[in-house]
């Protein structure tokens, strides 16, 4: 939730600016606001139904997404990456739980160096995995539990055509 100070200052922006943009928002329903005390909230409404699609684009282009697109080539052939939405979204995830899935033939020593600073970007420890796409079509034909787990929980496709992915 934010206030149109607090977007104010986060977009350098004058606030007539924000508070036209956050009613033409609100009035197609992105966004809802809720009054606390003398301070009108604003929050996006994850029911707007291009919500997922915003996030997806959002995502892709912030740092976290551009890390791993822009050095996609120093990591070796990637043909599919992706983020799971509890990191993104900063909700509490178990040990065992996988944020970041890269598959493909992954140079280790540099994914780790990307991993690191990825790990700074988000204030956040990162659990990754890595596979090669002959181990991954292999495990997901078994019905691998680890592979079905990943393949279950809600993700960002960062790199790669996720329908292909689950084909």
């Amino acid at each position: 939730m934010y206030y149109v100070r607090e977007l104010t200052r986060m977009a350098k922006e004058e606030i007539n600016a924000i508070r036209r943009e956050l009613k033409r928002m609100q009035d197609v329903g992105m966004l809802k606001s809720e009054k606390r005390g003398n301070r009108l909230y604003y929050t996006y409404q994850t029911s707007y139904p291009f919500y997922p699609e915003l996030l997806n684009l959002v995502i892709k282009s912030s740092p976290v997404g551009q890390q791993l697109i822009k050095n996609k080539s120093k990591l070796g052939f990637i043909k599919y990456a992706f983020l799971s939405q509890k990191l993104i979204r900063g909700i509490d995830r178990d040990a065992e739980h996988i944020d970041l899935l890269i598959i493909g033939k992954v140079i280790m020593p540099q994914l780790s160096l990307i991993v690191k600073k990825l790990e700074k970007i988000l204030g956040s420890e990162i659990n990754y995995s890595s596979m090669t796409e002959e181990e991954y079509k292999y495990r997901k034909s078994r019905k691998d539990p680890f592979i079905t787990s990943v393949l279950l929980q809600p993700r960002t496709m960062i790199i790669g055509d996720e329908t292909k992915l689950l084909a």
